[in-house]
Order: structure tokens, then C-alpha cells, then sequence
């Protein structure tokens, strides 16, 4: 059974990728396409849960989304730093073992400082896995170079103006059930834990919203965004990745 995913979905924390991006993950997921998922941290640092109860929300939404798989790294949350070596040869490691066709990674720029260090990163990994020259091994077997053929950074907090839209409106119910299998991070009117900028109703609602007025401008009910530089373009039917 080969590793290899189509797409390799990577978040620094648990629930990024699903606040995110997780309506294109299940979009390609239902066409057929392999998804994985690597979280950096366990967001240890998160003023509700533990990362210990993180980790387990993070399976439960990974069985909703479909995922092939999902890792986490168990770097240190809230240094996680895009010039660190050590992590930068980790996640060449992770590029190289999955070889998938396209990344998906932390946003360019965001509220938390965390988000565009691990954008940072990530895209700085993904060019070095293609260097013959590092040598890297997994398991004891050496690792040939891959670089895949696309970075995309889906957005989060800060509303940055994205290089296209796709379709979501057929897998947004699926999305924000994977949103709330991290129970202990967001809305629940019975939760005595203290309240955070996520926790609360207007935000979960957000999360609909945003992908309602995503919708509008290609014509659909939702829609998620993502960073493509230089090109800036809107696609409706999702042509954005081949089998080929």
C-alpha cells in the first residue's frame, strides 16, 4: 500500500485545517482524490482542552472529513518558527514520504503569529524536499527528493483577498461537523470553560457566513478561499488538480 496522496493538507494546529479548508478536502475526497493530513502541533498553548484532548478531537474529524491519514508532529506550540532547521527537515521527511501533488498550508498572514510562521515553513520545506543534495531517510530507507507541484494557503482569521473560490455547497453540513467535533474550542451554550475569541456563537456562525458570501461571488451557496500567488482567478467546478 503506497503512501501518496493527491493532497497533503498541513495545519499548526488542530482545527486549522478544518476551519479552513476542510469543504475543498471533501470536495476532492467525494471526487476521488487521496487526502492526508499533518498537524504541526498539538495547540497545547489553547486556552480551552489540553492537548492530549485535542489530539482525539482531531481523529473524530478526521473520520468525518474521510482523511487517508492524519499525523501530528508534536512540535512545540507557539514556537514553531519558519528558519528552524530541525523542523524544516521534519516536514521534508513528511513531503517526501506522502509526494503529494498539491499542499495546502497555514495562512500568509493572520491573527496568530503561529499561522504565517507555519505558512512560512511549510513553503520552505516543500522547495527543499526537491533538493537531491538533502538527505533525508524514514524508517531506515532513504528518501528520493519531491517537490510538489503546488503550494495553496487557505485562509483563516484576517480576511485577505483570496486568488480563487471553490464550490463548497454540496460538503459545507460535512465541514462543520468536522468544526465541531473540537468540542472543547467552540460554541456549546452548556460549557462552563472560560470563553475565548472562538468559542463563541457569532463565531461558528461566521464561519457560515464567510462561506456564504464566498459563494456569491462565483454564484453558489458556499464557497472556501485560498492564496495563489502571483495568479489571482475564481474557479467554480474545481479544475484546479489533475489525475493525470
Amino acid at each position: 500500500m503506497t503512501n501518496r496522496v493527491d493532497i497533503l493538507a498541513i495545519g499548526v494546529h488542530p482545527d486549522d485545517i478544518e476551519l479552513g479548508c476542510a469543504g475543498t478536502i471533501c470536495k476532492q475526497i467525494a471526487l476521488g482524490f487521496t487526502v492526508g493530513v499533518v498537524d504541526l502541533t498539538r495547540g497545547e498553548l489553547g486556552t480551552r482542552g489540553s492537548g492530549e484532548l485535542r489530539l482525539v478531537e482531531a481523529a473524530n474529524a478526521a473520520q468525518i472529513m474521510g482523511l487517508k491519514f492524519r499525523e501530528n508532529l508534536c512540535f512545540e506550540d507557539g514556537f514553531v518558527f519558519a528558519d528552524h532547521k530541525e523542523s524544516q527537515l521534519k516536514l521534508v521527511e513528511m513531503i517526501r514520504k506522502y509526494q503529494p501533488k498539491i499542499v495546502l498550508c497555514n495562512a500568509i498572514e493572520d491573527r496568530h503569529p503561529d499561522h504565517s510562521r507555519a505558512s512560512s515553513l511549510v513553503s520552505t520545506a516543500c522547495f527543499l524536499a526537491g533538493l537531491s543534495k538533502i538527505k533525508t531517510e524514514i524508517e531506515g530507507l532513504k528518501q528520493k527528493a519531491w517537490r510538489p507541484k503546488q503550494v495553496l494557503h487557505y485562509i483563516q482569521w484576517k480576511a485577505i483577498q483570496p486568488d480563487f473560490v471553490i464550490d463548497i455547497s454540496s460538503h459545507m453540513k460535512t465541514k462543520l461537523e468536522a468544526v465541531m467535533a473540537y468540542k472543547s474550542q467552540f460554541y456549546n451554550p452548556e460549557s462552563k470553560l472560560v470563553d475565548t475569541p472562538i468559542s463563541s456563537k457569532q463565531f461558528i456562525d461566521s464561519v457560515s457566513y464567510r462561506a456564504s458570501d464566498l459563494g456569491r461571488l462565483i454564484g453558489v451557496d458556499y464557497a472556501e478561499e485560498d492564496a495563489l500567488k502571483p495568479w489571482r482567478f475564481y474557479i467554480k467546478d474545481n479544475p484546479w488538480i489533475s489525475k493525470k
